[in-house]
């Protein structure tokens, strides 16, 4: 399991609202994180993903967290990818290494690409939730934002 798994220092390049800029660990510390790993920004399901996350990036805002999307593709490609997905405001980061896949144990080497993987990261830099679907399995990013909730309120009450 990764539950309580660390994540590892990192430092890739990003896009968001039209420019770029690096992102590193201590970037993601101290508050909540989602690392939402996807295969490529022009394929069929990803941008309905990411979409459906964009419409409720102010409540993931809210709630004191950070989306970051992930692919292997390179920064400066995903301002070009579809008209969806160019209206994203939250982080889209690129790993084109695949350093942040591997991290995550999402790596499909033999295509390249990452699995679809959801990770709720919280602020010390710990995977506390996570789930990896089949690249045809979209996700529900209602229900993401639900379990983001209900793991700040465990670790409240602890």
């Amino acid at each position: 399991s990764l539950i309580q798994k660390e994540i590892a220092d990192f430092t890739v390049q990003c896009y968001q609202n039209n420019a770029f800029r690096a992102v590193s660990k201590a970037d993601v510390l101290g508050k909540w994180n989602v690392f939402f790993f996807y295969p490529a920004d022009f394929t069929f399901v990803c941008p309905t993903e990411l979409e459906d996350l964009a419409n409720l990036y102010e409540k993931f805002r809210a709630a004191g967290c950070e989306i970051y999307a992930v692919s292997r593709d390179p920064h400066f490609a995903q301002g070009l990818a579809s008209e969806r997905i160019q209206k994203i405001q939250y982080p889209m980061l690129a790993d084109p290494t695949h350093c942040l896949a591997k991290d995550f144990e999402v790596y499909i080497e033999a295509d390249g690409l990452a699995e679809r993987g959801s990770f709720i990261v919280n602020p010390e830099g710990k995977i506390v939730s996570y789930e990896v679907s089949a690249g045809n399995v979209g996700r529900n990013a209602d229900e993401l934002l639900r379990k983001v909730q209900a793991c700040q309120f465990v670790a409240e009450g602890n």
